[in-house]
Parts: structure tokens; sequence; C-alpha cells
């Protein structure tokens, strides 16, 4: 059904984000236990994922103050794990570029894996979809997922290490990015991208403080980058030869 108003597609988003409460909830539930096992109190577990907003940037970061390491090298790493949200970023830009500042800047602290991936694959399917309502429908795939994710940060700080290790509730992290990630692969180059980068961290995973995140995403951003230049190239000599 096409979306004719700004409170429809608010609406439509809305509904789009709730499968994916099965998978924010016990993420962000998993980072506040796992946070009152570091030693945060409650307050600042809630702090830093209401500040932060990134689930994969705030485990690397809580795991790499765990481990005492350097003030940079947390910064950075952090910083790397989160370099996807400029490029989804820039994936928006043509459908959400013209919106007011304000809108961008509220739109910048929303981006999300979820609120990404239901937006520009919503966008792409109605390019014809009026700016205030891409707006809204961007704000609304938010609506469920934000305060699902800061709230059960704070039940999940609130329970802390109460939790048995054989619930297995860190399989859920994983299980989240597969299921974004899947759908996600629409192209050769999207797949030469994922599964160059998930070979590179295999020996990689051997670098200290998380530091072959940072490889295995640039050699996957790389692998991604020469595929879509080769399949450019086929294509332009394909039609040559017609």
């Amino acid at each position: 059904m096409a979306i004719t108003t700004t409170k429809s597609a608010f609406w439509k988003g809305f509904r789009d984000s709730a499968p994916f409460l099965f998978m924010a909830s016990p993420f962000g539930f998993l980072f506040g236990v796992l946070a009152a096992e570091a030693g945060l109190i409650v307050p600042e577990a809630f702090a830093f994922s209401l500040a932060v907003f990134a689930g994969a940037a705030q485990f690397t970061a809580l795991q790499l103050m765990q481990e005492n390491a350097p003030l940079i090298i947390i910064l950075i790493s952090a910083l790397a794990v989160n370099l996807r949200m400029a490029m989804y970023s820039a994936s928006l830009t043509p459908y959400l570029g013209d919106a007011p500042m304000w809108q961008r800047a509220l739109a910048a602290y929303f981006i999300v894996d979820q609120s990404y991936a239901l937006s520009i694959v919503k966008f792409e399917q109605e390019p014809e979809m009026p700016l205030p309502q891409r707006v809204a429908y961007f704000f609304g795939t938010n609506g469920l997922i934000t305060p699902a994710w800061v709230i059960a940060t704070a039940l999940g700080a609130l329970v802390g290490t109460r939790i048995p290790e054989s619930w297995g509730v860190d399989f859920v992290l994983p299980l989240a990015f597969l299921a974004m990630i899947g759908p996600m692969l629409r192209t050769p180059a999207h797949v030469a991208a994922c599964f160059v980068a998930v070979a590179a961290s295999l020996p990689a995973a051997a670098l200290p403080y998380n530091l072959g995140l940072i490889v295995a995403g640039i050699a996957g951003m790389v692998a991604g980058a020469q595929a879509e230049l080769w399949l450019e190239r086929q294509k332009i000599k394909a039609e040559g030869v017609k």
C-alpha cells in the first residue's frame, strides 16, 4: 500500500522495525550485563548507550576498557567499527540530503544498522516518495529500536552478574549481525566485501586490542571497491561488443 502522509510514513517505519526488537532488546540487555560485570553502575551503562547508541562500538570499547587498553586504541577501534555508519550516511544522502540541517543532525545520531537496512530498501523500492515522508519513515524505524535499546541496557545493568553463563545470551550478537547482513548482500561487490572481510578477520584475530577488526574492515572495503570497478569494466566491454 502506498504511503500518502508523513504520519503514515512514520508509522510504516515503526511497524517495519518491530521484528528487530527481538535482536535489539537482547543485544542491549547483554551490553548492560557486560557493563555491570565491567564495573559500570546502572546510570553509567544507561548514559553509555544513550550517548553512543552504537552497539558494536560499545561492545568493542567496553572490552578494551576491561583490558586496560590505551585510550587512543579504544577510540580508534570504536571509530573503526563504526566506519560503516559513514558509508550508510553517504548511501542515504541522495534520499535525505535535502532535509533541514536539524533533521540531518538527528538522522546522523539515529543511523544504526536496522534503520539503515529498512530505509535504504524502502527508498530504493519507492524512489518517488517525497522528502518529508522519507524523513518520517526513517525516524519511524527508530521509534521502537531506540527506546528498546536503552531500556534493555538499563535492565541488563540492573540484573548484572546474576545471569547464568549457561543462558548463552552473548550468542545474540553474531545472530543479530547475520540477520541484518544477509538481506543486504544484493550485489557481487557486496558478497566479495563480506567474504574477504570474514577471511581476513580470522588470521587478524591474533592482533592485540581488536585491531583485527580494522584490518578486516579495510580489506573488505578494498575488495568491494575493486569488485565494483571490475564489474563496471566488464559491463562497458559487453556494451562495446554489442
